[in-house]
Order: structure tokens, then C-alpha cells, then sequence
């Protein structure tokens, strides 16, 4: 079964973490795997290419079937080991609906908080646009602030009382942001989610080694 499958995948990317804690989730370790480094430029590699034409992580096969897109594999492995392990989509119709929304949600803070890396690692700080670096942090922090009120309706996961798809998508990048500068103590719920979540199985034992082994030298979301 997880022999079967084969996972390339980058550390600390929030899209390759997405599909490790579901498959740890789904109780399937043991499955083929092997680290990429972006710095190296390793994902542009043929053997990536050949699954996943963009050149993107996560590049994601079991057996003849190809799932690059995280959610995609995600909500793939939760389709057909639906009876093993951890349920991640609630068979409540109400709670379903609200697992299916915030999974799909959760894409829109990814990218936001995406748009500001990106922007302060490829352009050069005299050449940057200070007032739109300014209206895009504080996108991400009324973003952030949906998110928040989230858990104040709902808690203590994102989509309710159990963990769901929602938190297996959301978490990685609520935990990447935090690790890059944003500010604990200015989204509290979110915090003591955070805090709550990282100790999970799934979560614990596919948690980045370079952020366990090295401090972050970079804070782009400081301002957050």
C-alpha cells in the first residue's frame, strides 16, 4: 500500500508538509520518499519533471496515479483510505461543508503570505514599493484576523471540535508565518492553536529538522 507510493518533497514547504500529515494521518508510513533542496534547484530535476511537468513540490505518485497539487493528494488519500486511520472529512453534512470550505479557504492566506516572500526574496530592497509592501502585510494581517475570529466561533480546530482536512491544509501555513516573523501575541487564538496543534502526532513527527536545528534568519511577516 504506502510501499506504492512515492513522495518528493521540500522541507519547511507548506504544501509538501500538507501531504506528510495526511499521510501520517492516514497510517501510511512507510512510504518512498526523498528530500529536494529549492536552494539547489533539485525540483527542476528530471525525475520531478516526469511527475510533475511544472517542476513544483510536491511531486506526489501512487502506483500509475500522479497528484501534484497538495489538496488534491490530500483529498486523494482521505478518498481511498477512508476506513484506515484518522477520518479527515467529517461525515456530518454540516461539518463536511465547513471542512470542504476552510480547505479550500485556507489557500487564499497561503498565497497572500506567498506574494510577500516572494516579493522580499527576488527584489531588492531599494528597489521595492514600500507602500505597496505596506498594503500587502496588511492584507495578510486582516487575513490572519478572519482566521483568528474562526476560532473564537468554532475552536479548538479550525473547522470545529475534531481535526479535519481543514487543519491538515491551514496549520503548515499558520506555522511557516509564525517562524518568519509574525507576531504570537497579536493573534492569540491562533497562538494556543498553534501551540495545541504542534504537538500532534502527525504534526510532531513531519515537522521540519532545519527549523528544529537552525533559528529563522529571515522575518519578511515582522511587520504583520
Amino acid at each position: 500500500m504506502a510501499k506504492d507510493m512515492f513522495l518528493f518533497w521540500g522541507s519547511g514547504s507548506p504544501p509538501c508538509w500538507r501531504v506528510m500529515i495526511a499521510l501520517e494521518e492516514k497510517n501510511l508510513q512507510g512510504y518512498q520518499h526523498k528530500l529536494l533542496s529549492f536552494e539547489k534547484g533539485e525540483h527542476k530535476s528530471k525525475e520531478v519533471l516526469d511527475i510533475n511537468p511544472r517542476g513544483q513540490l510536491p511531486a506526489f505518485r501512487h502506483g500509475p496515479n500522479a497528484i501534484n497539487e497538495s489538496v488534491a493528494a490530500c483529498m486523494y488519500l482521505e478518498d481511498q483510505f477512508k476506513s484506515q486511520g484518522n477520518p479527515l472529512i467529517p461525515s456530518d453534512p454540516a461539518e463536511k461543508a465547513l471542512a470542504y470550505q476552510r480547505s479550500i479557504e485556507a489557500l487564499t492566506v497561503h498565497q497572500k503570505m506567498v506574494d510577500i516572500v516572494t516579493y522580499n526574496r527576488r527584489v531588492p530592497e531599494a528597489e521595492r514599493h514600500e507602500a505597496a509592501v505596506k498594503r500587502d502585510k496588511e492584507g495578510l494581517g486582516s487575513e490572519f484576523g478572519v482566521w483568528e475570529g474562526y476560532l473564537h466561533k468554532t475552536g479548538p480546530y479550525i473547522a470545529g471540535k475534531n481535526f479535519s482536512m481543514a487543519d491538515v491544509v491551514f496549520f503548515p501555513t499558520l506555522a511557516l508565518a509564525f517562524r518568519i516573523g509574525m507576531k504570537q501575541e497579536k493573534f492569540p487564538k491562533l497562538s494556543s492553536y498553534h501551540n495545541f496543534l504542534k504537538e500532534r502526532p502527525s504534526i510532531k513527527s513531519t515537522w521540519p529538522q532545519h527549523w528544529l536545528q537552525n533559528p529563522p534568519t529571515f522575518d519578511p511577516l515582522k511587520d504583520v
